[in-house]
């Protein structure tokens, strides 16, 4: 899963990125430099260590976030102008958009409708883009017509994400990588003094009314926690009122907002996670391995986690009839340990 971090100067943004990732990247504006910064993380769960114990595995792999840390913005032109910035913006799979609510003068609700309005800018200039090259061109009906309701609305400020699309649309549309269109999740980065707060009603309200998810962060505390030693971090948490560090909640947030999920191949080789988008057939997984798996799939032998951890062996699942044979399209579910047999 690849993240994008962006925010106004002195939202706290890249103070955010360094309690996410552990890593110490310059703060205070990237010192005057548009660099970019990026990190990775390993999702933590408990299923895969669970199951690195049982296999004793020559490596084990989590799942991992990756997460870019573009330059701030600086006001409603910022992304329109900046073509090579919006590129690569458009790779990442979920944008977090970082607000300052803290110190004097916060106004993070005026932040959120600027940086929306940046994307939706952004998109249009797209959309002209593509239109004007499209007069020169033979005709192509149905890309006109997707354009021309993606204009609408983007005109009438409404981002994207807010539009239905058929199969087809669906597939004319991810070729441009429309940033409106990407998963939102929003973080009000707040003071020492409000860490451990939830969203105020009238920021909740805000997010309901624009149908996004977001989350209440003390970022430069979170970002020192971060940095204790587990024992530490655990009895600070608790001290200030925390009850869970900021990367669990933001993971968990990430999760929800991309409807993912994780299942998992194992063996002495190596116990993997593995993320696929729930209500993902079993021949569409096998594809995250290799594409080779998914081109000659014939069968999934799947196991339930909760079940092997109960029989503690793939030999013990078999002699109780817990491993089942499924086809190309069966629905992977969370935590399924799965075998795929293919021929190629």
């Amino acid at each position: 899963m690849k993240v994008g971090l962006i925010g106004h100067r002195g939202a706290g943004k890249t103070t955010i990125f360094n309690m996410l990732t552990g890593l110490q990247a310059q703060t205070g504006g990237f010192g005057g430099k548009e660099e970019i910064h990026l990190g990775v993380i390993k999702v933590p769960d408990a299923r895969i260590d669970k199951l690195s114990q049982i296999f004793k595995p020559k490596k084990t792999t989590y799942a991992e976030i990756r997460f870019t840390d573009f330059p701030p913005s600086e006001g409603e032109e910022n992304l329109k102008s900046n073509q090579a910035l919006v590129t690569q913006m458009r790779e990442v799979d979920a944008i977090t958009l970082v607000l300052r609510d803290f110190g004097a003068g916060a106004n993070p609700i005026k932040e959120l409708n600027d940086l929306m309005t940046e994307m939706i800018l952004a998109d249009l200039a797209v959309v002209e883009n593509r239109r004007s090259r499209l007069k020169k061109e033979k005709a192509r009906l149905q890309e006109e017509a997707l354009l021309d309701r993606c204009s609408e609305a983007l005109e009438n400020e409404v981002s994207l994400r807010t539009l239905s699309f058929s199969a087809d649309e669906e597939n004319l549309a991810s070729g441009f990588g429309f940033l409106s269109r990407k998963p939102v999740l929003v973080i009000f980065n707040q003071s020492e003094e409000q860490a451990g707060q939830s969203l105020s009603s009238s920021y909740q309200e805000e997010l309901d009314r624009r149908q996004l998810q977001g989350l209440a962060l003390a970022g430069k505390v979170e970002m020192e926690i971060a940095q204790l030693d587990e024992n530490d971090r655990t009895a600070f948490l608790r001290e200030i009122g925390i009850e869970e560090p900021a990367r669990e909640r933001f993971i968990r947030a990430s999760y929800a907002l991309l409807n993912l999920i994780s299942f998992f191949t194992t063996g002495e080789d190596e116990v993997r996670a593995w993320t696929i988008t729930q209500g993902a057939v079993a021949r569409k997984a096998a594809g995250k391995i290799h594409s080779d798996i998914e081109r000659g799939f014939i069968r999934a032998e799947v196991v339930p986690y909760d079940e092997f951890v109960i029989c503690g062996s793939d030999a013990k699942c078999k002699e109780a009839g817990k491993l089942r044979l499924e086809g190309k399209d069966y629905l992977v579910k969370d935590g399924d340990i799965i075998h795929f047999r293919f021929a190629v």
